[in-house]
């Protein structure tokens, strides 16, 4: 299915638990920010990254990897590189039923495991940001720092 607008908003309101795969405890890495705006519109994040498991964020216990949530999950984003996503999918895979969406971030993409997860009948969003398309298809881009309405060129 191409990502049409109507298919984005769709996957964004049926959401409500998202697994981010390579959070970011680094306040200034978009992983973080990312992450720490989908809590802030009321999704709960799941903060999944090896190196911090353990610790805390946005209010939820960083896991290691996706096999370590019971909890449903509705939205697994990944924040790594293309050739790391296809054990990442057959990890989010365990978490069918309620799995519905796989989103690869800008600038990952990987044809073979987003068919694998097509043809077990998740939706697949490759080489965008939900955070940015959250603020398009629902009218906040200005508070995003987009299309502000000022041109200037002082600080």
């Amino acid at each position: 299915m191409s990502d049409t607008d109507d298919f984005l908003r769709k996957i964004l309101k049926r959401s409500k638990v998202i697994a981010v795969v390579g959070v970011s405890m680094n306040t200034v890495r978009p992983s973080y920010y990312v992450a720490r705006y989908l809590s802030l519109k009321g999704y709960r994040v799941i903060p999944v990254n090896p190196g911090h498991a353990g610790k805390t964020l946005f209010g939820e216990t960083v896991v290691a990897d996706l096999s370590e949530i019971s909890a449903p999950v509705d939205m697994v984003d990944i924040f790594r590189r293309s050739e790391a996503v296809p054990p990442i999918v057959d990890q989010a895979l365990a978490h069918l039923p309620t799995l519905k969406t796989i989103w690869m971030q800008i600038g990952v993409e990987h044809a073979a495991a987003a068919a694998k997860a097509e043809a077990q009948g998740i939706d697949v969003i490759q080489n965008r940001c939900p955070k940015i398309e959250y603020q398009r298809l629902f009218g906040e881009l200005r508070m995003g720092g987009f299309a502000t309405g000022v041109i200037s060129s002082k600080l």
